[in-house]
């Protein structure tokens, strides 16, 4: 008998079905079946990769949905009789059916979204052409009424469904998964089939592959719905019925319904779907009347040409035809010039543009409309690295955009082409090694350590599966073939390993179409409302959809804002344009060599610093290939580059050909650009065909690398390709050169791409260099939500000697700004305060002039701008230090001034006037009693100013100890915290590391056998960093675990994904216990010997562990004062030492951790 499921969800019913596509279509075919339907939940997330498998397979696709239909509007947002949706299987008969199911699916999102994406009938009756449906299961419409005992309901609903689809399109489904309902159901199903004549189909509702799937199936549920497997009150698809079941096992189940199961296969005969892909569907650029796309893109080009290259070469026209020409016949005209318009809006509108990004830097297409802004021809850049006339692709432009206002260019592309036609692009998370492993510890109630300790056996490394690590891991392997546990859980892991978790939508991908997107593509809804497409950016590209990347870079915004504050200071003729600087400054070369680094884009990691300072970059070509080494891989040719680099008489280039290819990078193969030359140059490739040879390189396609060696080194007559041999170049040197350039191929960066951000890098370093004021309060401000960022940054301004002053309401602006060598704390960090007040303030200060005291500011601000909470946060922050009184004082008397502006104001508008009110303007003096209270105490004043800025910025409650931090710490704060780009943090997990700073926050907790154990919170002078301790080490540190305590803390890294890393305490080692050195100085023996007795006695007063050293200057000698007059070197003897022999006589050195240990 032929059969096909038509009820099937996949992995892509998120969190409900664990039905890989490739197992199912696998699983198909070894059953003997030749159809097989997809019909997920509400979603057509998976119709091209399930059509793309079932096709390579022989298995014949049927795309369909099971829709989510409400009985009222989808408009509707309230419950229908307690019902908020009914399901709905839908199937595609033909392509104009599946134009119409993605129509029907899209409207779910953008129309009837309401916990679920909902359609109404409405919806079916304009869509219904080409789709068949299916009545569904227990939750569609007829079957819910069977299940309640309403026949004549459930008919009326059938009827108008047969009525919606037409006849012989709408079929009732018949299951059994041994639900004692479904039997009922089934029965009034086959009376409706008898009285109707809506023939029957028969069904089984496929969640996963495999009878044996059921357990990882109900443990995936479990992770949806956030229960664990043993909790009661949960869903669960009980039975274990709803796999993949053979004909044979569908006949049994229904021996009474043949016709239902022969029907399935009737419908599978009738659904026919063609998917084409490769076809392009770019939408038209609007061009001036009297133009042709082609004539307009060749006379923009022209004209950049000649403001590009004042008197371009024959040679610069030859190549720049070329490229057009290629365009043009590969038919990406319009895609050139979408790409132009909304870049020169952003440049016209003063939105900052990356000088380029990937390949699109090797055209000069590119350069010469402006899309980027790196000369292809000065740095070699080649053009068939990202157009290939021999491999018809889309070319792919991705461009960084200033951070904060990116958006405002998708606006206008979305303005310009349509709403309906601009579409953000959605991105699966998906269930990888460590994640599935945690999610299933916590479905199964396994205790967290042991899960955990499971987890970080799997290496972090790309690509990395489960499988993959049991190989290459031993202590995996042993844990998996000896503890039962761990072997279910990572059999359980296995399973479910790879899934789609989740949506999200693309960081920057945006999809525009020629015509409505939902033609060719469903749409979705991401979690803030924005409407996206259904298909990745992969799939999008496969069905000719043109795909652009609109990048925010915050670097890109950091130059903006510098550059505004430095002009803010410059003559009109002497404006800063960051795009016409020296790219040959010396000094800028040399500052990137220092490895000062902080702030600069690219080089500002621990390792690039340590690079640069070994790389000492020259040129500009030198930063360009660091970005390309400084990579996993490539890192190993460092050394030999930079050998190179520091004795160039001894490279040694095996053909004379090789030379100009391999000099700029001193006899390296750094780049993709290089092989395709080495190809061209040496064997005579073309450059169309030298980028095939690169890509069969780099993705290391066995097969095609030897024959191409054979071309290499042989030649080819009949493809045109003459070969080393052919050329002088000994057989034997032309194979060496062909192992090496297969080696690097895989590693080899684009050049193009490493350019561009080169660029960038030195522009960043520029403005360090010569205008460091501006450069870092710009950089500040752009991580100004980040006050981890902000403190290492405040950190390296000191360190380069500029000073970082308070926000102020006088001087001060929303963003940190220049206050003349100084850096001026942006309003805007002060906790609570929306930009609104902030810019209410700045525009009132600029109007009306700055506020002479606290009155003042009340009167002139409205009660909606500054109330008690936001006045107490300008106190505490600073941002009113340039008024009278202190912030003590201020914070005494703040209420009463705030209440007598009240009354002041609520008199005026009642009529009632003062004696003041008759004085002239002049005679108006407002004085303000201040108590005479004094100033907070300094720490109280740094705790205020972090409460409400996050951070300490007049000072740090370490600042006196930062020798000592520094002298005893392995890593800082920084170092736990999730990178931004990288999403992962600088410290390896199971390393041991001693952290050092204050604690600031403690929370006790009793575990499972009533032992007390602590979090504790360690704050250094960037950031914090959460510490465990267990309760063995709880009870043998308690003492020092006070909040505000300065402690050193030994301990191993944990670190788990997407999170910071913690430190599990294993010593707890306070500041004050460390050994200290005092050495007290006399002019001479002959002084301290007339002085020993009063210090002797002096020292006696104290006992500890701390060496007392007396030296004598005229006779350079010292003395070690014995261990029975050493001290306890505190604040109150030190003081005593000072008074009695002089401030400079007296130095206190303060020794490591280990040298404690060994004095211990």
């Amino acid at each position: 008998m032929n059969f096909t499921h038509l009820h099937v969800h996949t992995e892509y019913s998120l969190l409900d079905g664990s039905n890989k596509i490739t197992e199912l279509i696998a699983r198909v075919k070894e059953l003997g079946m030749t159809s097989v339907a997809i019909t997920d939940h509400g979603v057509m997330y998976g119709v091209i990769d399930f059509y793309r498998a079932a096709k390579a397979q022989g298995i014949k696709p049927i795309l369909g949905c099971e829709v989510y239909v409400t009985s009222g509007s989808r408009f509707d947002k309230e419950n229908n009789n307690n019902v908020r949706y009914n399901h709905l299987v839908l199937l595609a008969e033909n392509d104009t059916g599946f134009h119409n199911l993605m129509k029907i699916v899209s409207r779910g999102f953008t129309e009837g979204f309401y916990y679920k994406p909902r359609v109404d009938y409405e919806v079916l009756e304009q869509y219904h052409e080409g789709v068949i449906a299916l009545s569904a299961c227990l939750a569609g419409i007829v079957a819910s009424n069977l299940r309640k005992g309403f026949y004549e309901e459930a008919k009326k609903e059938a009827l108008r469904l047969q009525e919606v689809f037409g006849e012989n399109n709408f079929f009732l489904e018949i299951q059994d998964h041994g639900i004692p309902e479904q039997k009922t159901v089934n029965q009034g199903m086959l009376r409706l089939n008898r009285e109707t004549g809506i023939p029957l189909v028969a069904t089984n509702d496929i969640h996963y592959t495999l009878a044996s799937d059921e357990e990882p199936h109900d443990i995936l549920l479990c992770i949806q719905t956030q229960k664990n497997v043993e909790d009661e009150d949960r869903l669960r698809y009980a039975g274990g019925q709803y796999y993949l079941q053979s004909p044979e096992e569908m006949e049994e189940i229904f021996p009474y319904a043949k016709e239902a199961l022969e029907n399935t296969n009737k419908i599978a005969e009738r659904c026919n779907v063609e998917i084409v892909f490769g076809e392009y569907k770019l939408p038209s650029y609007d061009v001036p009347d009297g133009y042709s796309a082609w004539d307009y893109l060749q006379k923009l080009c022209n004209e950049g040409l000649e403001v590009r290259y004042p008197d371009p070469s024959d040679e610069l026209r030859e190549r720049l035809t070329y490229e057009l020409e290629t365009i043009h016949s590969m038919g990406f005209v319009d895609y050139f010039l979408i790409t132009w318009d909304f870049i020169k809006y952003a440049r016209d509108h003063g939105i900052m543009v990356g000088p380029g990004r990937g390949s699109a830097a090797g055209s000069i297409v590119s350069y010469t409309l402006g899309i980027t802004n790196i000369d292809p021809i000065k740095y070699n850049l080649l053009f068939e690295r990202f157009l290939n006339p021999e491999r018809l692709t889309m070319p792919d432009i991705d461009i960084d955009f200033c951070f904060e206002r990116r958006q405002e260019v998708i606006d206008y592309v979305v303005r310009k082409y349509g709403k309906d036609r601009v579409v953000q692009i959605v991105t699966f998370g998906t269930m990888a090694a460590k994640m599935v492993i945690r999610d299933i510890g916590r479905a199964l109630d396994l205790p967290y350590a042991y899960v955990d300790s499971v987890a970080k056996m799997i290496p972090t490394e790309l690509g990395i599966t489960i499988k993959k690590a049991i190989d290459i891991n031993p202590e995996l392997k042993t844990l998996y073939n000896s503890d039962e546990q761990a072997k279910y859980l990572l059999d359980m892991s296995m399973k479910l390993e790879g899934l789609p978790r989740h949506t999200s939508m693309h960081a920057a991908g945006v999809v525009i179409s020629k015509a409505s997107i939902d033609e060719y593509v469903p749409l979705s809804r991401a979690s803030d409302d924005t409407i996206t497409t259904q298909f990745p950016m992969t799939t999008l590209e496969e069905l000719g959809l043109l795909k652009m990347d609109f990048l925010g870079l915050r670097t890109l915004t950091v130059i903006q804002n510098a550059v505004k504050l430095v002009n803010k200071k410059l003559p009109e003729d002497k404006q800063l344009d960051i795009d016409h600087i020296d790219y040959d400054d010396k000094g800028v070369f040399e500052l990137i060599g220092s490895g000062k680094t902080d702030g600069i884009f690219q080089l500002e990691s621990a390792g690039m610093k340590n690079f640069m300072k070994e790389l000492k970059p020259q040129n500009l070509e030198d930063i360009i290939a660091g970005i390309s080494l400084y990579r996993p891989g490539p890192m190993d040719f460092i050394p030999k580059y930079i050998r190179g680099k520091n004795e160039q008489d001894s490279i040694v280039y095996e053909c004379p050909q090789l030379e100009p290819i391999l000099a700029p990078t001193y006899g390296c193969i750094v780049y993709q650009e290089q092989v395709m030359q080495i190809v061209r140059d040496l064997a005579g490739y073309s450059y169309g065909r030298s980028d095939l040879v690169r890509r069969a390189m780099s993705k290391k396609k066995a097969s095609v690398m030897e024959k191409e060696r054979q071309n290499f080194v042989y030649g080819n007559e009949a493809e045109g390709v003459k070969g080393c041999v052919n050329n002088g170049i000994p057989e034997a040197v032309a194979n060496h050169i062909y192992d090496e350039m297969t080696d690097f191929a895989k590693y080899a960066f684009n050049k193009s791409h490493a350019a561009a951000y080169a660029v960038v890098s030195y522009q960043t370093a520029y403005l360090k260099k010569y205008y460091p004021v501006e450069f870092m309060a710009a950089l500040m401000t752009s991580v100004m939500d980040n006050p981890s960022k902000v403190s290492e940054y405040i950190y390296s301004c000191r360190q380069m000697g500029i000073q970082i002053l308070p926000p102020d309401i006088n001087e001060g602006e929303g963003n940190f700004s220049v206050a003349g060598t100084d850096i001026r704390y942006g309003l805007s960090a002060i906790k609570g305060l929306g930009r609104p007040v902030i810019d209410a303030i700045v525009a009132e200060r600029e109007e009306n002039g700055k506020f002479p005291n606290l009155k003042d500011f009340a009167k002139r601000l409205t009660g909606k701008e500054i109330n008690k909470r936001t006045i107490e946060s300008f106190i505490k922050s600073g941002a009113v230090d340039s008024l009278p009184g202190t912030r003590r004082q201020k914070m005494m008397i703040y209420v009463k001034v705030l209440e007598d502006v009240n009354r002041e104001k609520k008199d005026s508008i009642s009529g009632q006037f003062s004696l003041f009110d008759f004085m002239g303007k002049e005679e108006k003096v407002e004085e303000i009693q201040m108590p005479d209270v004094g100033e907070f105490t300094i720490d109280m004043l740094l705790g205020f100013e972090k409460e409400v800025l996050g951070i300490y910025v007049s000072g740090h409650p370490l600042q006196e100890f930062e020798s000592l931090w520094k002298k005893n710490i392995t890593a800082y704060s920084t170092d736990f915290a999730l990178d931004e780009e990288t999403n992962c943090v600088k410290v390896g997990d199971g390393e041991t590391a001693i952290i050092g700073g204050m604690i600031t926050a403690k929370t006790v907790k009793a575990t499972r056998n009533n032992s007390m154990m602590a979090f504790i919170t360690i704050e250094d002078l960037f950031g914090n960093v959460e510490v465990i301790i267990f309760p063995r080490d709880y009870e043998r540190y308690k003492e020092h675990l006070l909040e505000d305590n300065k402690v050193f803390i030994r301990g191993k890294i944990t670190v788990e994904e997407d999170k910071p890393a913690k430190l599990i305490c294993g010593e707890i080692i306070p500041f004050d216990s460390l050994p200290k050195d005092v050495w007290i100085k006399f002019p001479s023996k002959e002084v301290f010997l007339l002085k020993e007795k009063d210090l002797y006695e002096l020292l006696s007063e104290s006992d500890g562990k701390d060496q007392v050293i007396i030296y004598c200057e005229s006779e350079k000698a010292k003395k070690l004062l014995p261990k029975s007059r050493t001290i306890h070197a505190n604040l109150e003897l030190i003081q005593k030492l000072k008074e009695n022999y002089g401030a400079d006589n007296v130095k206190i050195i303060e020794k490591s951790i280990e040298k404690r240990r060994k004095m211990d």
